[in-house]
């Protein structure tokens, strides 16, 4: 399948690019919100958001001057407050793709924001991390008018499901395939030739290696699919050009490092070098 990326017109701008928020992050979970906002920078988007809770902003903001921060309410603990849905809504709006989950955690309040951003929000939602694992604990629906992708590893992938890890292990496309056509959602299967299905078509990645196997990938893969979603891609078109991307990174970065070597913020560095190996 020929990797489809987006068009970068010569007399574009910022809004062009496509605006995308990223809500994620907890108190120990800043990393998360870190890597998933720099990967969508660095996948395109012209303007990118990461929502976090306040208690770690400062960090976040840190890291990266090129996103903006929004500081969601939070409890002493660093938890986010029962309210934080409206205020998260309000923020999305007349956004061009949202993501929700890395590092989010999943206390009352995280499920609430992912049962809102299901409900409310019109535009592709990209689903990952504690987001998913709300969605299995609360059991909600997957169901909306606007795109819908979600990106588990296989343990997500069983808490969505009812398979154990090793079923899904034997079965991953038909499942995946199955999974989405149940849904309406996009389906990222991620782990050893990563499945992309939309329950009609479905692509197994050539890309990656064993070395991004390590906390932090996932959350890199998220920020770069939803940059693609931002610039207008399809919902499959942004999941199979954001899998093969995202391994390409981490095979060009094993190349020059080593997969043992390889940590998540490699990806960071290597994506700019995939991105160029793909456009020409």
């Amino acid at each position: 399948m020929k990797i489809q990326l987006p068009q970068r017109p010569s007399d574009g701008h910022k809004g062009t690019f496509g605006r995308v928020t990223v809500v994620a992050g907890s108190s120990g979970m800043s990393g998360a919100a870190c890597l998933a906002g720099t990967a969508a920078l660095r996948s395109g988007a012209g303007m990118v958001t990461v929502a976090v809770p306040k208690s770690i902003q400062s960090i976040v903001a840190a890291f990266e001057p090129s996103y903006m921060t929004v500081a969601l309410s939070c409890h002493c603990d660093g938890q986010l407050s029962p309210d934080v849905a409206g205020d998260v809504l309000d923020l999305v709006d007349r956004q061009d793709a949202v993501a929700a989950g890395p590092g989010l955690g999943q206390k009352p309040a995280a499920g609430a924001l992912v049962q809102a951003l299901i409900d409310h929000v019109s535009v592709p939602l990209i689903l990952d991390a504690d987001a998913l694992n709300c969605v299995a604990e609360k059991q909600l629906s997957l169901s909306r008018h606007a795109p819908t992708i979600v990106t588990p590893h296989p343990g997500e992938f069983s808490r969505l499901t009812g398979y154990s890890t090793d079923v899904i292990g034997s079965r991953r496309q038909t499942l995946a395939a199955d999974f989405a056509g149940q849904t309406g959602a996009v389906v990222v299967l991620k782990g050893t030739g990563t499945v992309v299905s939309d329950g009609t078509h479905t692509y197994i990645n050539s890309t990656g290696n064993s070395g991004m196997a390590t906390a932090g990938s996932g959350d890199v893969l998220t920020g770069i699919i939803t940059a693609l979603c931002g610039q207008g891609l399809s919902a499959y078109e942004a999941a199979v050009a954001g899998v093969y991307a995202h391994g390409l990174a981490g095979d060009l970065c094993a190349a020059e490092m080593s997969q043992r070597s390889l940590i998540a913020s490699d990806l960071l560095t290597w994506l700019p070098h995939a991105w160029a190996c793909i456009e020409e």
